[in-house]
C-alpha cells in the first residue's frame, strides 16, 4: 500500500526511515509538519498511523522477521522500542550506553538471534546524536556496544548510511524526536488512538489550564493530568495555565500553594501563567446574583442531610418557588455571614427529575466563616467547585478542560452551568485516573495520616506525593517516562508500583555508585592468619562500568567483618570468594551455644573465582566505619484495592516501616542528601540524612527494585 511519511523538518524520525529501506517499504517523504509535531504516515486509503512506535511496529510486520520469530521475541522487541529514546535524553546518554552495553556483552543481537526493529531503532537513535556518539565509539569505553553498532554498520551500511547522510550532521539531528507523551497518546491499540486530538482545537489558539486545589500536595494521580495538560499545550503551541481552585478556606493554606508549584517544577512543566480562582470572587458572586435575579438560582435553607436526601430521591425543595425578593434578601444574609444567612446556600434551578443526579439543583455558593489563607475574612461565602470552574474556565480563556473520567457524570452539568451564564462553551477532554494497588490518593484520607502522626509529613516516604516518591528514591525521570507510557487511554487502570520501580532501576543501577555495609548487630569477625599485618589502602572506581561514580579507598586487614548471613552459609574447608580481594579459605569456625562467634581462615590470592560458591561482601574491622540506619517500607494499606464501601480505617497495615542498624565503609561518609547508592548484596539506598558524627547514624532509605518485597510485619 502506497504511503507518504510527515515529520517535522527540525525532527526527522530517522529510525522509520531507517528501518522502511531495511525492510524494503516504498515511503514517499513529506517534511512540512510543524515543529514538535509526532511523524504521521498516511496511506492512499486515507488511513493514517501517528508516532514513531507505532509506525515502526507497521514496518516490521512487513518484514515479519523485524518483528521477532514469536510472542515473547514480539514482546521484547517492543520492550526496546519504548527504551530506545533513552538515548535522546542528552542527560541520560551515558546513562543508556552503560546499561546497552552490559546487556550486549554475551549478545549479537538486542532480541533473539536475527536483526529485528529494536536493532535498527536503537542503532538509529545512537547514529542521529552525531558527534558525541561518534566520539565515543572510537574511544574504548563502550566495546560491547560499539562492536554491536559496527556490525549492524557493515552489514547495512549503504542503506543505512544513505539515511544519516540525508539527515544527520556532525552535531546530530538536533531535536531528534524521542516519543514523549505525544508518541504515547497514540501509541495504543486501541483503534480509536488517532482521536486523540483535541475537539476543535486550532494550531496556535488551544488554552488548558492544570487546577489543583491548595489542599495537599501534588501526588502520582495529580501528576497524569499536569503532564497531559502540558503535552497539549506544547502539541498545539498553545498556553498551559496553572491555576489554583481555592474556594474552600478551611482545607487550603499557603504551604500547599508554595509544595505545589514545587512539585510542578519538579516535573518538568513550564506554564505561562498562574492564576487564583479567588482572584475571580468578585465576579463569581455578579453571575450568581445575575443568576438569582433570571430565575436560575435560588437559596436554599433545607438542612444539609435532608438536601441529600431529596436531591437522591427527586424531590424539589420547598425554597424552590421562592420569589426573587426573597432570594436576594437571603443572599444578602449570606453575604453578611449572619445567623440566617449561615442556615442557606445557593443553588441552581437545573432539574431535580433528570436522571443524572448532578443536575439535580447542585449547589453553587455555601457559607465559611474561615479565614482565607490570600485574602483573609473579606469573604463569609464561597463558591462550589461545580460553580466556579466553568466561569473561569471561560473567563480565562480556556478552550479544552482536561478532566478524569470519574468527572463523567457531571460534563452535562458543566456545560448547562455555561450555558446558563451566557457564557462560551469550553470543550472537555476526558482521561482514565491514575490509580495504584495499595495505594490512597485521596487528600482527605492522606491528610488523615498527618494530622494522627501515621507519618513524617506530606513528604515521607511511603507517600504517594512526588515529594514522598521522590524522597524514597525515585528519579523524576523514571515518574515522568512511567506516567507517559500510560497515555491519554480513557479505560480506567489500576497500576502495579513495581513498573515505575523496574523502570527506576533501569536508569539508577548503570551510575549509581557501589557500597559495603555489615548489619550491626549480625555480624562476625573473620580472622585471616596470613593477612596483612599493617593495613593498607586501595583506591577502588566506586562503580566498576561508570567512571563518572568516582572512586573510593578501601582499607586490606587481616580481621574483617562478615555478616553472620554469609557466616552461617559457610562451611569448615570452603574457599570462599571477599569480594574486590581474592579467595580465603575457612579453617577453623568457633561457636558458643550454638552461634557463630569467629571464622579463622587463610587468604588464596591465587584461588579462582569462577571455582567459588558464596561470593561475599567484608569489611575491615577499623574505627573508621560509618553507622548506618537502613530504613524499609511498607505500603499504609494491607488490602490491593479498595472498594467504595470499604473504610481505609478497617485495611491499615500495621507495621510500615523497619529501621536495621549496620555498619558502612568510610568512604559513605562524604555521601551527600538524596544520593542514590548500591549496598553490594543487599539492594538499593537513597541518602535521606548524611553523616554529622560518629553518634548519629547516616539514614538509608531502602529502594524497591521492582521485585516483589516482603511483608515487614
Amino acid at each position: 500500500m502506497e504511503a507518504k511519511l510527515s515529520f517535522s523538518q527540525d525532527s526527522p524520525p530517522i529510525s522509520i526511515i531507517s528501518a522502511a529501506k531495511v525492510a524494503g517499504v516504498s515511503l514517499s517523504i513529506d517534511p512540512s509538519l510543524a515543529a514538535g509535531s509526532a511523524p504521521v504516515l498516511c496511506f492512499s486509503s486515507g488511513e493514517s498511523l501517528r508516532g514513531i512506535n507505532p509506525i515502526l511496529e507497521y514496518i516490521a510486520q512487513s518484514s515479519p522477521s523485524l518483528h521477532g520469530r514469536d510472542a515473547i521475541e514480539s514482546g521484547h522487541v517492543v520492550e526496546w522500542l519504548e527504551y530506545a529514546p533513552t538515548f535522546l535524553l542528552g542527560s541520560e546518554f551515558e546513562v543508556a550506553c552503560s546499561f546497552v552495553d552490559g546487556y550486549l556483552m554475551s549478545r549479537t543481537f538486542l532480541v533473539g538471534h536475527g536483526l529485528t526493529i529494536a536493532d535498527i531503532t536503537v542503532w538509529s537513535n545512537l547514529a542521529g546524536i552525531g558527534q558525541r556518539w561518534e566520539s565515543l565509539r572510537k574511544s574504548k569505553k563502550y566495546q560491547n556496544l560499539v562492536r554491536w553498532f559496527n556490525g549492524i554498520d557493515s552489514d547495512y551500511k549503504d542503506t543505512l548510511n544513505e539515511v544519516i547522510a540525508a539527515y544527520v550532521g556532525k552535531r546530530g539531528i538536533g531535536k531528534s524526536p524521542a516519543p514523549n507523551l505525544k508518541e504515547k497518546v497514540n501509541d495504543s491499540k486501541d483503534p480509536s488512538a488517532p482521536e486523540v486530538d483535541l475537539p476543535g482545537a486550532k494550531f496556535g489558539q488551544v488554552c488548558v489550564r492544570f487546577a489543583p486545589e491548595p489542599s495537599g500536595y501534588l501526588h502520582i494521580g495529580h501528576a497524569k493530568a499536569a503532564l497531559l495538560n502540558k503535552y497539549f499545550a506544547e502539541r498545539y503551541q498553545g498556553r498551559l495555565i496553572v491555576r489554583f481552585d481555592d474556594t474552600n478556606p478551611s482545607k487550603e493554606s499557603n504551604e500547599f500553594v508554595e509544595n505545589l508549584l514545587k512539585d510542578i517544577e519538579t516535573l518538568g512543566i513550564k506554564y505561562d501563567a498562574v492564576t487564583y480562582t479567588s482572584n475571580y470572587f468578585p465576579k463569581l458572586m455578579e453571575m450568581a446574583e445575575k443568576l438569582i435575579k433570571q430565575g436560575k438560582a435560588y437559596v436554599d435553607d433545607t438542612p444539609k442531610e435532608q438536601m441529600r436526601s431529596e436531591r437522591m430521591d427527586g424531590v424539589e425543595s420547598k425554597c424552590r418557588n421562592n420569589t426573587v425578593e426573597e432570594n436576594l434578601s437571603l443572599w444578602k444574609e449570606m453575604i453578611n455571614g449572619s445567623e440566617r444567612g449561615m442556615q442557606c446556600c445557593v443553588r441552581g434551578k437545573l432539574d431535580m427529575q433528570d436522571p443524572n443526579k448532578s443536575l439535580r439543583d447542585p449547589v453553587y455558593y455555601r457559607c465559611n466563616t474561615d479565614p482565607h489563607h490570600r485574602i483573609g475574612s473579606k469573604y463569609k461565602i464561597y463558591p462550589t467547585y461545580d460553580f466556579a470552574c466553568p466561569f473561569v474556565d471561560a473567563l480565562e480563556g480556556v478552550t479544552h478542560a482536561l478532566r478524569s473520567s470519574e468527572y463523567h457524570d457531571r460534563n452535562a452539568q458543566y456545560y448547562r452551568i455555561l450555558q446558563d451564564m451566557g457564557m462560551r462553551r469550553v470543550e472537555i477532554y476526558e482521561f482514565s485516573r491514575l490509580n495504584m494497588v495499595y495505594t490512597l490518593l485521596s487528600k482527605r484520607k492522606l491528610l488523615w495520616f498527618v494530622q494522627n502522626k501515621k507519618v513524617e509529613d506530606w513528604t515521607d516516604p511511603r507517600f504517594p506525593t512526588v515529594q514522598g516518591i521522590v524522597r524514597r528514591g525515585l528519579k523524576v525521570e523514571a515518574l515522568i517516562q512511567f506516567i507517559l507510557q500510560q497515555g491519554a487511554s480513557k479505560n480506567l487502570n489500576l497500576m502495579e508500583w513495581d513498573k515505575l520501580w523496574t523502570i527506576n532501576k533501569k536508569i539508577i543501577d548503570p551510575v549509581c555508585a557501589r557500597h559495603t555495609a555489615v548489619l550491626k548487630d549480625q555480624r562476625v569477625i573473620f580472622r585471616l592468619t596470613n593477612g596483612p599485618e599493617k593495613s593498607f589502602v586501595r583506591i577502588l572506581p566506586r562503580h566498576k562500568k561508570f567512571d563518572g561514580a568516582g572512586k573510593k579507598a578501601t582499607t586490606f586487614t587481616n580481621r574483617i567483618w562478615l555478616d553472620y548471613a554469609d557466616a552461617s552459609a559457610i562451611s569448615k574447608g570452603e574457599e570462599v570468594t571477599l569480594m574486590d580481594w581474592g579467595n580465603a579459605i575457612i579453617k577453623e569456625i568457633k561457636m558458643e551455644n550454638g552461634v557463630i562467634t569467629e571464622l579463622i581462615g587463610e587468604l588464596h590470592l591465587e584461588g579462582s573465582v569462577k571455582t567459588t560458591k558464596l561470593k561475599v561482601t567484608w569489611l575491615p574491622d577499623i574505627d573508621d566505619l560509618v553507622p548506618l540506619s537502613l530504613v524499609e517500607f511498607d505500603y499504609l494499606i494491607s488490602k490491593k484495592k479498595l472498594e467504595e464501601d470499604e473504610n481505609f480505617l478497617d485495611n491499615l497495615n500495621p507495621c510500615t516501616r523497619k529501621e536495621t542498624l549496620a555498619l558502612g565503609d568510610a568512604n559513605m561518609r562524604n555521601l551527600l542528601r538524596g544520593e542514590v547508592i548500591q549496598l553490594e548484596r543487599k539492594g538499593y539506598y537513597r541518602c535521606d540524612a548524611p553523616f554529622v558524627r560518629s553518634s548519629k547514624p547516616v539514614v538509608l532509605f531502602a529502594i524497591p527494585d521492582g521485585r516483589q518485597q516482603a511483608s515487614l510485619n
